[in-house]
């Protein structure tokens, strides 16, 4: 069989045109099927059986395991199995047939995901549960130490995360290699409901850390989720002021990620400091909002009561931040604010860090004129 009559039979599975599969495979007689059991399409590896699974099409797999003989167990490239494919695109017929035909539940694609692992990626309850029925572990991890729990609980489906929790009590207790919990990951994405549910139901410690001791409650504001950030609050004694390992705090996270409603709660809402100083270099929250260039939330910290002209342990201003990470704009803004170009304890100034051409000019041009 040749390539175009292979691409034509690719074409035909990916259609689900059963019809015109089995008549082109069967023109071809035994050859063709022994071919079409070990062929191999493209970089990544697939079968026919890849392709089958992958859109769901239930008669096709049928076809390719029952009559044409095709290892329900093949791997493409990425170690993916056809179980994987089907999963991972929720097809729940498609996944019972193929456990019924002996699919290995637990099989590993490349970085050690499960399907269950794919599965949970999406919010298919059924699809999750058949796999949980044919003995699928949701305590393995993968290579990054995920389990199937971390990701539904960045997915944030309630009812998925119930289940899991009721087909397997303690797969919450757990930890990615960087010592991150689900808490940590649902506080990430906002999962407000699902955050409840393992406030509820789990025994996580307050204010765990992972590995660059980041908080739930750090991940949850600085990803601008204030109403988890009141949750981890009010349900887990969080604190507001915990640092991680730099010395950061919440306020100058907040400041990097440019989430300006979070700024305003911590200050308003919880008194936090703005102006505490973080890390070795005494950083406060408008050097680190400087150097990232949200000029929006320069404004929002002064307005806060930010000191606009409060030097690092170098001596260096937020002006100094600005221009050390090539932010033009924000440079712009600080200039017009009223904060002076002065030279830092080494004798370096603002401009003198300036390497791009916008930033240079914007001291060439005289931008200094008050707003």
């Amino acid at each position: 069989m040749d390539e175009s009559a292979f691409k034509l039979l690719v074409k035909h599975t990916q259609d689900g045109d059963l019809c015109s599969l089995e008549e082109h495979i069967s023109s071809g007689g035994p050859a063709a099927v022994q071919s079409v059991r070990t062929k191999h399409f493209g970089r990544s590896g697939d079968t026919l059986l890849h392709y089958a699974a992958r859109h769901g099409h239930r008669d096709v797999v049928e076809f390719l395991t029952r009559r044409v003989g095709v290892d329900v167990n093949v791997c493409n490239n990425d170690y993916k199995r056809p179980l994987h494919e089907a999963a991972s695109m929720s097809h729940h017929a498609t996944v019972s047939l193929l456990l019924r035909e002996g699919a290995k539940v637990d099989s590993l694609k490349k970085a050690d995901w499960t399907p269950l692992m794919m599965a949970c990626t999406r919010r298919n309850l059924g699809v999750i549960q058949e796999l949980l029925c044919h003995g699928a572990d949701p305590a393995l991890r993968n290579k990054d130490g995920w389990n199937s729990f971390h990701i539904a609980c960045r997915e944030g489906d309630p009812l998925v995360i119930q289940h899991l929790l009721q087909a397997a009590p303690d797969v919450w207790r757990t930890e990615s290699r960087t010592c991150r919990t689900p808490l940590h990951t649902a506080a990430m994405h906002g999962c407000e409901d699902v955050i409840s549910i393992l406030l509820d139901r789990c025994g996580y410690i307050p204010d765990s850390a992972d590995s660059c001791g980041i908080t739930p409650f750090m991940d949850a504001v600085r990803n601008g989720h204030i109403s988890v950030a009141r949750q981890l609050l009010e349900k887990h004694q969080a604190s507001p002021t915990a640092a991680d390992t730099l010395g950061a705090q919440p306020v100058h996270q907040v400041a990097v990620t440019g989430q300006e409603e979070a700024l305003r709660f911590l200050v308003r809402d919880l008194n936090a400091d703005v102006n505490q100083r973080a890390t070795d270099l005494q950083l406060t929250a408008l050097h680190f909002a400087a150097k990232e260039g949200h000029t929006s939330t320069i404004t929002t910290l002064l307005q806060l009561g930010a000191d606009l002209h409060v030097c690092d342990k170098k001596g260096r201003t937020a002006l100094h931040m600005a221009c050390i990470g090539q932010h033009a704009d924000a440079a712009r803004t600080l200039l017009q604010l009223g904060l002076q170009d002065t030279a830092d304890a080494s004798g370096t100034t603002a401009q003198q860090l300036s390497k791009k051409d916008d930033v240079r000019q914007v001291f060439e041009c005289g931008s200094a004129t008050a707003l």
